[in-house]
């Protein structure tokens, strides 16, 4: 059954992010923001005054204070009062809520924004809480040995082994040579085992960063940009929170938020698959259906930059870019957020016919 068509057609009209670094030590999240938002509101040419929601998203446990997000709309400019929300989540989150906003007609545009420093603490042990607190968190199984543990179940059932995820992790980095933003680029040694099945080359960089993308309902999105990329679906869906009742060589969750967003209507020319791990894009090729027509992390992907809050949202962002460039007629997008994909959302995007 085809997916329902939104009341309003919603696009991405504009996107933005920093250049993802290891360490930003110089800036505050306030410093770090301000560029993206600057950039992304002048390629529009609109204004703060302009915008009729913004929505952002980060957490407060990378920045070790509670409402964190608070300060970064000094960033924003929340005088007069703006009509603003955030989620404590990954940016592409935030963008969800604002997608739902726009298509009620309350607003016509809306800035979304997303931004992490990774760099101050240790995200392998921030990360244990986010797990069942009563039988798994007290244990302090940390991001990378999680990740292991669906690694090596993959390689248990046949799926993969360690020289196709070294190629993932290959393909990856060398796409993002032509990606200015990535924090790794080009030739990026596998390294010696982080926790085994997993080398170094199969995790992500630890770094810092911001993006921001700015959606139009209608024909406000034309008037905004050449070829607005078309949000045709979107939708998220959630894994079972304790790991020991799921099979972590499949993602359930993920083939029913891309079915709900009518992804597999028609075929994809490109996907951006949020997939912090090698092993994970196994996964989400699976349950996503994406075969080897299928431009997969064009970017780099999670494997080149993954800016805590807002690798999920540079995911749609990215995606978006291709089709407004002419790169991509239609184009899947992936975020995720939790220990072995626990929750998913994916989103379809669309250009104009040429």
């Amino acid at each position: 059954m085809p997916a329902p068509r939104p009341l309003r057609d919603v696009a991405v009209v504009a996107f933005a992010q920093t250049d993802h670094l290891r360490t930003t030590d110089e800036l505050s999240e306030v410093e770090m923001l301000m560029p993206v938002l600057h950039e992304v509101l002048a390629s529009t040419g609109l204004k703060t005054s302009d915008i009729g929601f913004t929505c952002s998203g980060s957490t407060d446990y990378l920045a070790g204070r509670a409402f964190s997000f608070t300060m970064a709309l000094d960033g924003v400019g929340a005088w007069p009062p703006i009509s603003e929300s955030h989620v404590e989540m990954d940016g592409a989150w935030a963008l969800y809520e604002a997608w739902n906003k726009l298509l009620t007609g309350e607003a016509d545009t809306a800035l979304v924004y997303g931004f992490g420093k990774s760099s101050p603490g240790s995200v392998r042990d921030v990360l244990t809480r986010q797990l069942d607190p009563y039988y798994v968190a007290p244990l302090w199984p940390d991001s990378i040995a999680l990740a292991a543990l669906q690694a090596q179940a993959l390689i248990d059932a046949g799926d993969t082994d360690e020289p196709a995820l070294a190629a993932v992790a290959s393909r990856s980095r060398q796409s993002a040579t032509a990606n200015s933003h990535a924090q790794l680029r080009g030739s990026v040694p596998q390294g010696d085992y982080a926790v085994r099945p997993l080398r170094t080359g199969d995790c992500p960089p630890i770094g810092d960063g911001a993006a921001a993308v700015i959606l139009a309902a209608g024909e406000r999105a034309r008037e905004l940009c050449e070829r607005p990329a078309w949000i045709r679906g979107i939708d998220h869906r959630i894994e079972a929170h304790s790991l020991g009742v799921r099979d972590l060589t499949d993602s359930p969750s993920t083939r029913l938020a891309a079915e709900k967003a009518g992804a597999f209507e028609r075929p994809v020319d490109t996907a951006e698959l949020h997939a912090p791990f090698t092993a994970q894009e196994v996964v989400l090729r699976k349950a996503l259906r994406l075969d080897a027509s299928v431009d997969v992390n064009p970017s780099g992907g999670a494997l080149a930059a993954n800016p805590m809050m807002a690798a999920g949202l540079i995911r749609i962002g990215e995606a978006a870019a291709r089709i407004q460039r002419g790169d991509s007629n239609r184009a899947l997008a992936h975020a995720t957020s939790g220990p072995c994909l626990q929750q998913n959302l994916v989103a379809v995007l669309e250009g104009d016919p040429r």
